[in-house]
């Protein structure tokens, strides 16, 4: 990418870090922004790059995906991708970390996260230290919630020291079980195995306590019930070091949404009541939840063509994750510099990666983007690698026009 020209797009939108997008172009060399504002003009020997008025963003960073699929991530303008360790191999292991760091360049940047145990049994904490070594950016437990406490407490303690992350699943498998729905009367008139929502808050409280204890950073990766919201608001004010994470579906849909048996709305964490909805809005407008993310998860028929309880969860949510968060923007539950915040900016820095922000200096990665764009949602045609999205036909506002990673168009 260094022996490029330099790029320079012009008539944009830019994105700032507060207030309204400003008028003015962006021009980029040898990977990085080097000059941005309403006064920048390209200069001889640039690949020009005109947006016609469209905001000018920084590419997307996707923390917590289970699966690299480049076309759905390019299309929904996501230029690194935080990859869950939950693969046909778990990342437990430095060379499985190593591999999958190099996997997606250059027109992705993937960003492993490691397991937090062998095999992700919830047992024998992993080999963190040569993990981060082979390029792990956080640790996480993966799909699962670790259910022994003691060994909870020594993972925090040990990401404590190595100064890594712990991107934890909270519900509480005890309680959980093998539900897939949330306990109510949806669950009751479907006939569908449930659990209480408190099941997060359980999972909750006692990774905050730990936390708390430890001084380790966890990062909830989906929080979506109004009672563990509630906590992590009070443990931030208390000064301990957590964030929140949540999917669109969940601030899109209700457990109404499982009416149908439709598997593509067989989630986990389950869909939630219309309270609790309603609960993941606020928190996104009052600064509880930091981070929004596709938890991209494709699934083929042969996951998702079951009864309701034998499916697999996951929705394929790369694709559908800009325009769903800036719905957000329109219903005035959040601002446009808020979105890339929490799309962008919020979790490149609990990877600790340059990325996420426009500034002089910053990789160029940066998305061209018509927010008022219309087209509807089609799970026959989505460039995902499985359709499984539970917004199909839904329409939809917010397309990526182009997309650039390292200055490089990419898509």
């Amino acid at each position: 990418m260094k022996n490029l020209a330099p790029l320079t797009i012009v008539n944009g939108r830019i994105v700032t870090p507060q207030g309204e997008p400003q008028n003015g172009s962006v021009r980029c060399a040898e990977g990085r922004i080097v000059a941005l504002g309403s006064d920048i003009q390209p200069l001889d020997g640039d690949r020009v790059v005109d947006a016609k008025g469209a905001l000018i963003a920084p590419g997307l960073v996707d923390l917590g995906v289970f699966a690299i699929d480049k076309p759905a991530f390019h299309f929904g303008g996501i230029t690194r991708a935080a990859l869950m360790p939950d693969q046909s191999t778990a990342l437990d292991k430095p060379a499985a970390v190593r591999f999958a760091a190099q996997s997606g360049k250059p027109d992705l940047w993937v960003h492993p996260l490691a397991a937090a145990t062998q095999g992700l049994e919830g047992e024998a904490i992993a080999e963190l230290a040569l993990m981060r070594d082979a390029g792990a950016r956080a640790v996480a437990t993966g799909r699962r919630w670790i259910a022994d406490s003691g060994t909870m407490h020594r993972l925090l303690s040990y990401c404590a020291m190595l100064g890594l992350v712990v991107v934890t699943h909270a519900e509480d498998a005890g309680l959980a079980g093998s539900a897939v729905a949330t306990a109510g009367e949806m669950a009751t008139r479907l006939g569908l195995p449930s659990a209480p929502a408190e099941a997060e808050a359980l999972a909750v409280a006692r990774d905050i306590a730990l936390a708390e204890l430890t001084g380790a950073q966890v990062h909830f990766r989906q929080v979506t019930t109004a009672a563990a919201l509630s906590l992590v608001r009070a443990a931030k004010q208390r000064g301990v070091r957590v964030t929140a994470g949540v999917t669109p579906a969940h601030f899109m849909l209700s457990d109404v949404a499982l009416g149908d048996f439709r598997t593509f709305t067989r989630l986990s964490p389950p869909l939630r009541s219309e309270a609790d909805r309603q609960a993941v809005r606020a928190a996104l407008a009052d600064g509880t939840i930091d981070v929004i993310s596709s938890g991209h998860d494709p699934r083929g028929p042969e996951d998702k063509r079951l009864p309701f309880s034998d499916a697999e969860p996951g929705m394929a949510g790369a694709e559908t994750l800009l325009p769903l968060t800036l719905g957000l923007v329109r219903d005035g539950v959040i601002d446009l510099a808020r979105a890339f915040n929490l799309l962008a900016t919020n979790p490149a820095a609990l990877l600790g990666i340059d990325a996420g922000r426009l500034a002089v200096g910053a990789e160029a990665d940066l998305a061209a983007i018509d927010p008022a764009k219309p087209w509807i949602v089609d799970s026959d045609k989505m460039a995902a690698s499985a359709g499984n999205t539970p917004f199909d036909k839904q329409g939809v506002e917010g397309r990526v026009l182009h997309l650039f990673k390292g200055g490089m168009e990419v898509g």
